[in-house]
C-alpha cells in the first residue's frame, strides 16, 4: 500500500573534491575500442564531436571540445590523431595518452584564421582513409530499427561524410560505428569502472542536494529564477540546460527558469543535470490536496500515488541480470492507464551525456549488467487535468567484486551508499536488490506537496 508519512529525508553527505578517472582508464579504453574495430572488420574509426555532443570523444580521451568541433581519428592497430580548432590547440587530453593532435583550422568558429593548416582531406588520407578502406563513424545516435539498425545513415556534418564516402569510393564503406559505444547491450559506455562510478556519485549528489534545497525555498511569490542560485554545479559542466516551471509554463516541462512566480495550487518542475548525473522533482505548490484547484483535489493524489507506486516498482525490478522488457513489464503492469501514460521509455543509461540508450520497452532481451549506471526516469502525462509529479535520479548497478571494490576504493562513498540503501529499505519500503547502488541524495524520495516536503509517499 502506498502512502504519505512524515519522513526525515537524511543528509547523506558528498565527496567534496570532484574524483579524477586515472589515466590507465582512458588508455585501456582506447585499446579496447580498437581491438572491436579488428572484430568488427573496420580499419579507422571516425568520432565527431561539438560542444553538444562530446560524450564518446570525451569517454576515449577525456577532452571534450569548448566551442568547437574536433575528431578524433583511431585505426585498428591502435594509431590515434586528435583534430581540433584554433581554440581547443591549448586545450588537449593528457599527453601520456600518446595522441597525437593537428591543428584543423576548419573546426574553428566562423571569423577566425584559416591559414595556418592542412586540409582536412590530406589528414584523413594521411591517417589511411583511402578507395577500399572500411570507416566507422561515431557521432551521438543511430538510425533504424533497434534490431536492425540501417549501417549507411550517418548523423554526422555532411562535410565530414561526405568526404569519408568519397575518400572510400562507396558509401557503403563509411558505416555508423556509435553502436561500438552506445548499444544498450554492448556499447563500451555501458559497463563503467568503480572510478567512473564515483566521478557519477559525484555529480549526483550535486544534482540532488541542489534539488532538494530548491523544493525547500519553494513559496507562494517565489521566482523560478530564485531556484536556480541553488544550482550549484561543484566543477562539473551541465549535462543540460537547468529547468524551473511554475503553473501553466510547467506544461512545456523542458522550459528554463523565467521571472514567473510561484501561485498556491500551482504545478513545478525542477531539473538539474551534470555530466553523469540528473535530479529532477516535479509536483504541486501546495500543502495538500484541498490547495489545488477543484478538478484536481481528487485526480492529482491518486496520480501521485499511483506514480510512486510505479517508480518503486522500477527500482525494486532493477538488478544485475535483470532482463530489461522484465522491467518494462513489470510498471506497465503497476500504471494506471486511466490516470497517465509514460512520455518516455521507463529508464534509461546515463554517462557523460544525460541519455545514452534506453533498453527498457516491451519485449527488450537486454540484461542489465554490472557497472551500468542508470536513471529512474519515468515522466508520466496526465491523462486527467493537467499537473506534474517526477523523481527522477540516478542509481549504479554492481555484481560482488565491483561493489568490493569500490568499497576497498572509495570507502566514504561506499557509506554513502549504503546509508542510501538502507533509507529506501526501511523507511520508504522499497526492497531494492543487493546489486542496486543509489548513487543520489534523493533517491525514491517524492514529497507531492511543497509546502510540506517532509510528507512523502513509503510503501507499507
Amino acid at each position: 500500500m502506498i502512502e504519505l508519512a512524515a519522513i526525515d529525508l537524511p543528509r547523506f553527505g558528498a565527496e567534496p573534491h570532484l574524483p579524477k578517472l586515472p589515466i590507465e582508464d582512458y588508455e585501456t579504453r582506447l585499446e579496447a575500442i580498437s581491438t572491436r574495430l579488428r572484430e568488427k572488420r573496420l580499419d579507422v574509426l571516425v568520432v565527431y564531436a561539438d560542444r553538444e555532443h562530446a560524450a564518446n570523444l570525451e569517454f576515449l580521451t577525456g577532452f571534450d571540445p569548448r566551442f568547437e568541433e574536433a575528431i578524433l581519428l583511431v585505426n585498428a592497430d591502435g594509431a590515434r590523431r586528435l583534430l581540433v580548432g584554433n581554440e581547443c590547440l591549448g586545450y588537449l587530453p593528457d599527453e601520456r595518452l600518446g595522441i597525437q593532435a593537428e591543428l584543423i583550422q576548419d573546426l574553428s568558429l566562423l571569423g577566425q584564421p584559416r591559414d595556418a593548416a592542412r586540409p582536412l582531406r590530406s589528414v584523413i588520407a594521411e591517417f589511411g582513409v583511402r578507395r577500399g578502406t572500411h570507416v566507422g563513424s561515431a557521432g551521438w545516435k543511430y538510425f533504424g530499427a533497434p534490431a536492425e539498425p540501417d549501417p549507411c545513415a550517418l548523423e554526422i556534418p555532411a562535410y565530414l561524410a561526405d568526404l569519408l564516402r568519397d575518400l572510400t569510393g562507396d558509401r557503403a564503406f563509411v558505416t555508423n560505428a556509435t553502436p561500438l559505444f552506445m548499444d544498450p547491450a554492448t556499447g563500451a559506455r555501458i559497463k563503467n569502472s568503480a572510478s567512473q562510478i564515483a566521478c557519477f556519485e559525484y555529480a549526483a549528489t550535486r544534482t540532488s542536494d541542489a534539488i532538494r534545497t530548491a523544493i525547500e525555498h519553494i513559496a507562494p511569490g517565489v521566482e523560478e529564477q530564485a531556484l536556480e542560485r541553488y544550482f550549484y554545479p561543484g566543477g562539473l559542466p551541465l549535462s543540460c540546460h537547468a529547468m524551473a516551471s511554475f503553473g501553466a509554463k510547467a506544461q512545456r516541462g523542458l522550459s528554463s527558469p523565467s521571472s514567473r512566480i510561484a501561485a498556491v495550487g500551482d504545478a513545478f518542475t525542477l531539473a538539474f543535470g551534470l555530466k553523469g548525473g540528473l535530479t529532477c522533482r516535479a509536483g504541486a505548490v501546495a500543502r495538500d490536496a484541498s490547495d489545488l484547484p477543484t478538478d484536481l483535489r481528487r485526480f492529482y493524489p491518486a496520480l501521485a500515488h499511483n506514480y510512486f507506486d510505479v517508480v518503486a516498482t522500477w527500482y525494486e525490478h532493477v538488478n544485475v541480470g535483470a532482463r530489461a522488457g522484465d522491467v518494462f513489464a513489470a510498471v506497465e503492469t503497476k500504471r494506471d492507464q486511466t490516470l497517465f501514460r509514460f512520455a518516455v521509455n521507463p529508464g534509461h543509461y546515463i554517462h557523460l551525456d544525460e541519455w545514452v540508450h534506453s533498453p527498457f520497452c516491451a519485449d527488450s532481451d537486454v540484461r542489465l549488467a554490472s557497472g551500468a549506471a542508470l536513471q529512474m526516469d519515468i515522466i508520466p502525462i496526465s491523462l486527467g487535468p493537467f499537473c506534474a509529479i517526477n523523481a527522477e535520479d540516478g542509481i549504479a548497478l554492481a555484481d560482488e567484486a565491483l561493489r568490493s571494490e569500490i568499497a576497498a576504493r572509495f570507502p566514504s562513498m561506499w557509506q554513502r551508499i549504503l546509508s542510501r540503501r538502507a533509507f529506501l529499505i526501511e523507511e520508504l519500503g522499497i526492497r531494492i536488490d543487493e546489486s542496486v547502488l543509489p548513487l543520489s541524495n534523493t533517491a525514491g524520495w517524492l514529497a507531492p506537496f511543497a509546502l510540506a516536503p517532509a510528507m512523502a509517499f513509503v510503501k507499507r
